[in-house]
């Protein structure tokens, strides 16, 4: 066994504290627990290692991508463990936790501008360009995580697992959406097994272009790019949820305060939507969610250290 084989098979638990009584069960799947503490070691390992596996990517070869961070410390882990160079293109707007954990991992860092901190779709547009430059280097794989497919099926048996772990009751998965394929790899996995399991998507509210409205800025990192993603596929996805950034970060600190589950703000989006999603469904029903990294990616972030995360 090495460090890649311990990705994936992580932890369900069902919240207690946070969901009100008119709801249905929510669970939430640990994903911190996959080595670089988030949920995109899944996507790591499918597309490096079906790249290797038709030839594009080659001992000596270097691997470059744009990611706001838990894509680049997982891209970091699995080419440390298989001995690749990686180039990461990355910025100001995502925390510094992200940013350290990358170089920690090996990976050489370009960093782009963000206006004020926030993700936009410029900035996230002035990544990519950044990391077609380098690209264009001999001896270069870009993973393109924007437009990669083989990261959908490293969701796949994420979905496996939440099938086997609520043993076939669930009844949604409600999850936030970045490039698109954790959503969709894991809806079409659970719609494989029963076609009535609802998939429903979640975007940030100041950036809701799924929904049909205006891009925007916002702070729930690593979602909500402000377009619609390349992967992003409407026939397996059976409704959509806009959270605001503010209630976001509110959910995160209830989760470790009341529930004790240190998760980012993605993750307290996840929350915010399964509950609304379990209230309408009713108790006896069963939502799945995820916890998408570990709240150590932001310890030096607005939601762990602003005023109104102080002890009391």
């Amino acid at each position: 066994m090495d460090i890649l084989d311990a990705i994936g098979r992580t932890s369900l638990v069902r919240l207690r504290h946070v969901v009100p009584p008119d709801c249905a069960d929510v669970h939430v799947k640990l994903e911190w627990e996959n080595p670089t503490g988030s949920m995109k070691d899944r996507m790591a390992l499918a597309v490096i290692g079906r790249a290797e596996a038709d030839g594009r990517l080659k001992p000596g070869d270097t691997v470059v991508e744009y990611t706001g961070g838990s894509t680049g410390a997982s891209l970091a882990l699995v080419c440390a463990a298989r001995g690749y160079r990686i180039h990461i293109v990355s910025s100001d707007a995502f925390s510094r936790e992200k940013l350290d954990q990358m170089a920690a991992l090996g990976a050489e860092l370009t960093l782009v501008p963000s206006e004020g901190g926030r993700t936009t779709k410029k900035l996230i547009l002035d990544m990519i360009e950044a990391a077609r430059g380098l690209a264009a280097a001999p001896r270069t794989y870009w993973t393109n995580q924007l437009e990669n497919r083989d990261s959908i099926a490293g969701y796949h048996p994420l979905g496996e697992e939440i099938w086997t772990q609520t043993e076939g009751r669930v009844d949604a998965f409600v999850h936030a959406v970045g490039t698109g394929a954790s959503s969709r790899g894991v809806a079409e996995a659970l719609k494989r097994r029963r076609s009535d399991v609802r998939a429903i998507a979640v975007e940030p509210g100041e950036s809701a272009v799924l929904l049909g409205g205006e891009p925007g800025p916002h702070k729930i990192e690593g979602v909500g790019i402000g377009y619609t993603p390349p992967l992003w596929d409407p026939s397996v996805i059976d409704g959509i949820e806009a959270v605001a950034t503010d209630d976001a970060k509110a959910m995160a600190r209830r989760l470790a305060r009341e529930e004790a589950l240190f998760a980012g703000t993605s993750s307290g989006a996840n929350v915010i939507a399964a509950i609304r999603v379990g209230r309408r469904l009713g108790p006896g029903a069963t939502v799945v969610t995820l916890m998408c990294d570990s709240g150590l990616k932001y310890l030096n972030t607005d939601v762990y250290r602003s005023p109104g995360a102080a002890p009391t």
